[in-house]
This record gives structure tokens, sequence and C-alpha cells, in this order.
């Protein structure tokens, strides 16, 4: 997120503040090793999920936020990861029952409204975040805070976009076919935004557009509430 996604990082942070969390630093927190274990890479998985565990637990925060579906759902998973380790297991489920995608997190908090962000929006829901962690609501929620913002069906908006952890890597002709009734539901949808929570299918779905000539932009559902609050005077930034 933050090497190719900073902007919805800063998003996140804005709109976490904006509905009454405070920003706690964890030093020494690395990759949360999702893609490690995609790859069939257990053992170096294990070693990054002790090292975010301990960084976080010298963070002391109450909760972790995730803005990445993916990282979200592996982060959850870390009790299950180090389940066999006697000296990390209680520390690892100590440590998920802690993380919080950072819809949960806002639709807990209300989310607070911001001012009027005129603009249809489809909103497709990353396994990760859906299948993965059961977080159905949340992301809604997100939007629903924005005034003006209408929400349009997309079909099949549950379905998998092709990105798959690395799937689009080690498949990508299968990949691109599970791609395209996505980019042809995004089409008939007429939104100009596409919303989604998560790194891969961000850049799976904007691959796709680009190379298909779709004029829908992709966004993270904190950068439109961000906007909605730069609209209101209480954030920095605007799509």
């Amino acid at each position: 997120m933050e090497g190719l996604f900073a902007p919805a990082n800063r998003a996140t942070e804005r709109t976490l503040a904006v509905n009454g969390y405070a920003l706690v630093r964890a030093a020494g927190q690395r990759c949360c090793g999702a893609l490690h274990l995609h790859a069939g890479d257990a053992s170096t998985a294990r070693e990054l999920a002790k090292e975010n565990i301990a960084a976080f637990e010298r963070s002391a925060a109450e909760f972790v936020a995730v803005n990445s579906a993916g990282c979200g759902a592996m982060m959850k998973e870390y009790a299950h990861l180090l389940a066999g380790d006697a000296a990390w297991s209680d520390r690892a489920r100590a440590f998920s029952v802690k993380v919080r995608d950072v819809s949960e997190l806002l639709a807990a908090a209300g989310p607070a409204a911001g001012g009027a962000l005129p603009v249809k929006v489809a909103y497709d829901a990353p396994c990760h975040l859906l299948h993965g962690q059961r977080v159905s609501s949340p992301p809604l929620a997100v939007l629903a805070a924005i005034p003006g913002l209408e929400r349009v069906p997309l079909t099949d908006s549950e379905q998998c976009c092709g990105s798959a952890g690395i799937y689009n890597l080690v498949e990508p002709e299968i990949s691109d076919l599970v791609l395209a009734p996505k980019l042809a539901n995004i089409a008939a949808s007429g939104a100009p935004v596409v919303a989604t929570g998560n790194p891969g299918c961000l850049m799976q779905i904007g691959a796709g557009l680009l190379r298909s000539g779709g004029v829908a932009q992709c966004r993270h559902p904190v950068e439109l509430l961000d906007a909605s609050y730069a609209r209101r005077g209480e954030a920095t930034l605007y799509i």
C-alpha cells in the first residue's frame, strides 16, 4: 500500500483522525507475509508474522488498522499460522483479535458525515474482505456517510476480479479471463468511479480499465470519504 497507494494510506490516517482515532506508529513492522504464503514460503511468512506481532505489541495500540483486505485477512490468521509454535501462539491470538479493516473502525465510529461529493460509485467487494474476513457492510457504511454519493449496483460485485493474491502473476491468461466480466459489468453500471479496498483489486481492475479503454477510475473507499471531508474542510485530498 505504501509503495503504490501512498495517497490511500494518508487518506486512511486522516479519516481515522476525523472519527476520533489517535494514530500510533508501530516501529519495526514488516510486510504481512501474505504474498510469501501464497507462493508457498510459509517459513518466511511465519518470521514476518512474529516481527509484526512484536512491533505492534511495542506500540501498545488498542487496534491494528489495515486498509488492505489481503493483509487484513492474513493478519487475522496469524493465530492459525503460528498455532504450532508454543512461544508465539498466545501472542499471535492476542494480536489477531486486534486487527480491523479500516472500514470496520470507521463504521464503528459512525463514520462522521462529510461534505457533498456528487459522484456515482460502484462498489466491488474484495474477496479477502468479503469472503476471507466476512466484512460486508462496513465499506458500504463508509460510502453511505458521503452526502451526494450515489452507489450504483454492480452485477456480481462479490465475484473475484482475477487478482487473487499472486494468481494474476502466475496465471495471467486465466486471470484476464476472470477479469473480463468484471470490466463488462463496470462498464454496464455507468459509474465513473469503482471503489474497492484491496491493492491487488485496485491494480487488477485499474490495469484492466486502462488496457480496455474504460473511463472509470479505481479508488479506495477511504479516499472518497477523505475527499468528502476535504469538501467540509477537515482533510486535504480531493479526487
